[in-house]
């Protein structure tokens, strides 16, 4: 058996020169002396394990070194050579990968909390050392989870398939390894959910027996249409993994009779130009699904992948996806990483040498700046398996986020510096708030200030690990007279506000209730918002009955009526969402209290999802009345020019808006941010005041507060 495995890897080295040929069977007969009399779970002899490795990473045509590597990689672990060994009889290349492969194996990657995030660090800085200890890590993987059945343990064999699904198949696709991250993914499912597989593939196959030719037949009117236009492609079929199948009806909350795409084409072309024009032919020909195109050739995928994709209702009435690639994209997209990377000597990866790994760098850069487990797992995971976005720099350069990134996010991937800085941001030349979520093709620029710094509010809609794990880091360490001043100016000016004097008394009063020796330590508290000023004028004054203004209702003799109440049933409109007439709303009934009223997108209502009895179904009640309004507040971005807020006073009072508060919450140089309070009949005036504000060329931004 041996002899054979090893016939086979010359056989497939063919592509080396006589000198690293030497290198690989020097080094399979040291493998083989090393692992002498030792025995694999199969029974086979351990050294067919390294050999299968070897010719796994021959498929992609690996460097002899790499070869090697893959080779010996289990003896300095699993016998007595060291790693100096190694390096005399190989040199310093080989032993340094051997050595990257041995700090990999002494890790025990168990798919916990616990560990999962550091073990997961140390690996990607063995990456970042050369990539090529990754790849030969990959296809150790891979030799074992094809060989993992014979693993009697089921714990263990489930472990190694949740740690492949969670570690090493995100890391193949991440490198753009399709082929590997497929089988990888296939056979860890096969050992977690035997039953669905199997399941899946009967399925599979029960169709297949029903339209025996559907892929042949599919493939043959695609390739007569490119013939017809003069085009020249190969063209691949396929039907979807199972592992794929499972993900999508799993994601989609489907049957697998709900699936409409299981079958999928590759038109492999000669050129860019040519993927554009046969895609021009398919929606020619074809009806295009709406929502399923996308173009991966101007924006690539962050591991190098380059295709356009996209689902059409194809021959026979079927629907059916196809991706368009050229015969190179066709390459990096199956063998990724290995399909196009150049080794030269150190042979080292470095910031400088590509971008298409710069992911790397940042990942290890972020774990690096965790403080504790939680974090550092939280920051490899989120960058490493998320979906992205693509978006410009003002330079043009595209820059890589998760979905769902705001422009906060966007400052600190350029920077640290710049996101410490940022203040405000111009999407597509346009002023937008920071809490804007990014989208594909969004271009920005970040307007930076040196008087300002973090904001603990950015946490909340930030998205990248990097942003929130920055402004922890920020607070955490700002300077406690920072929180002191700024906590004693907020209790100042809201005693005040409440017609209360914060002198010697009141603070010795306030020292003793809240038994502190010196009254900086509450204002630390106040200023870094743990406790809020209102909680103290409560704690010392008792008696204090804090009131908000009403903010929704005007003292008017006719209130708003509403349909659905039983007769006298008390009810107020609730300061969460603050509905005005014209809203779609619900009622909460509350003992006591009566009924509050929700609009029916508030997000308070998911408190009451246990409680379906308390809901009630309301309407607003028509009315002729125009006597009743109700208080409607927007959030308003102007630019800083004269003349701004004068136009948008005139724009509300122009259609019957009355203004009954003005706040400015930001203001800055370039623009400012106010909060305006106006009261409206219905939701229907508001929205004609709304559209009017819109074509106002100083707002650069508006939105209704609901609360």
């Amino acid at each position: 058996m041996i002899f054979e495995k090893i016939k086979e890897l010359e056989e497939q080295i063919s592509y080396l020169n006589k000198v690293d040929k030497d290198v690989i069977s020097k080094a399979i007969k040291f493998s083989k002396n090393a692992h002498l009399n030792q025995i694999r779970h199969s029974g086979d002899p351990f050294v067919t394990h390294p050999i299968e490795v070897a010719k796994i990473l021959t498929s992609i045509k690996l460097d002899a070194s790499s070869i090697a590597a893959g080779l010996l990689h289990d003896t300095v672990e699993d016998t007595k050579i060291t790693n100096s060994s190694i390096k005399d009889v190989f040199g310093n290349q080989i032993s340094q990968l051997v050595q990257g492969l041995t700090k990999i194996n002494k890790l025990s990657l168990k798919v916990n909390k616990l560990k999962l995030g550091e073990n997961y660090r140390k690996l990607l800085l063995a990456a970042t050392e050369d990539l090529r200890v990754i790849l030969v890590k990959l296809a150790d993987r891979l030799h074992n989870m094809r060989t993992i059945e014979f693993i009697k343990d089921h714990t263990k064999r489930l472990n190694t398939s949740m740690e492949t699904l969670e570690v090493f198949s995100p890391l193949a696709q991440r490198l753009g390894m399709k082929e590997w991250q497929d089988e990888l993914e296939d056979l860890a499912f096969k050992s977690i959910n035997p039953d669905a597989r199997n399941s899946i593939i009967d399925r599979l196959n029960y169709l297949k027996s029903k339209d025996e030719n559907i892929i042949d037949e599919i493939r043959y009117e695609l390739s007569n249409i490119f013939r017809s236009e003069d085009i020249n492609c190969n063209i691949e079929g396929r039907i979807k993994t199972p592992y794929s199948i499972w993900n999508k009806i799993k994601k989609k909350n489907i049957s697998f009779e709900q699936l409409s795409d299981i079958m999928a084409f590759r038109v492999i072309t000669n050129s860019t130009r040519e993927c554009y024009k046969c895609l021009g032919v398919i929606h020619r020909k074809y009806s295009y699904i709406q929502g399923r195109f996308k173009d991966f050739i101007s924006a690539p995928k962050s591991n190098g992948y380059r295709a356009i994709h996209t689902s059409v209702m194809g021959p026979q009435n079927k629907k059916i996806e196809i991706q368009f690639r050229s015969n190179v994209m066709n390459q990096i997209a199956d063998f990724g990483v290995a399909a196009h990377w150049k080794y030269k000597d150190p042979k080292k990866i470095k910031d400088k040498d590509t971008k298409e790994y710069k992911w790397m760098h940042e990942l290890v850069d972020l774990m690096n700046a965790s403080v504790n487990q939680d974090e550092l797992i939280e920051n490899s995971k989120i960058n490493l398996f998320q979906d992205d976005i693509y978006v410009f720099t003002p330079k043009g350069d595209v820059i890589e986020l998760p979905k769902k990134a705001t422009p906060v996010d966007f400052a600190y991937s350029i920077h640290s510096q710049i996101g410490d800085k940022c203040v405000g941001a111009k999407v597509n030349g346009k002023l937008q708030p920071l809490k804007t979520i990014l989208k594909n093709g969004d271009q920005i620029e970040i307007i930076t200030s040196e008087e300002s710094q973090p904001s603990p509010l950015w946490q909340r809609f930030a998205v990248t690990s990097k942003v929130k794990s920055q402004v922890r880091r920020f607070f955490r360490t700002k300077k406690k007279e920072e929180h002191i001043i700024f906590g004693k100016q907020i209790l100042i000016s809201f005693f005040k506000k409440e017609n209360y004097e914060l002198n010697n008394s009141t603070i010795d009063k306030i020292k003793k209730d809240f038994n502190f020796s010196e009254i900086e330590d509450l204002y630390e508290l106040v200023g870094s918002g743990n406790m809020t000023a209102l909680s103290v004028l409560k704690k010392i004054y008792p008696e204090f009955n804090y009131s908000p203004p009403k903010k929704f209702l005007n003292e008017t003799e006719e209130s708003i009526k509403l349909k659905g109440l039983t007769a006298g049933m008390t009810y107020h409109l609730s300061g969460c969402c603050s509905p005005i007439k014209g809203d779609t709303i619900v009622g909460i009934v509350t003992a006591g209290i009566g009924v509050a009223v929700h609009t029916v997108d508030c997000e308070t209502l998911s408190s009451y999802s246990d409680n379906p009895e308390r809901w009630l179904n309301i309407s607003w009640e028509n009315s002729e009345s125009k006597n009743t309004f109700s208080n409607a507040r927007l959030n308003v971005v102007l630019k800083n020019q004269p003349g701004s807020l004068g136009k948008v006073t005139t724009i509300i009072a122009k259609n019957n808006g009355n203004i009954s508060n003005i706040n400015f919450s930001i203001r800055k140089v370039d623009f400012y941010e106010i909060i305006i309070d106006i009261e409206v009949r219905d939701a229907n005036h508001l929205k004609n005041i709304l559209a009017a504000l819109r074509l106002v060329s100083e707002v650069s931004s508006l939105e209704r507060i609901k609360g």
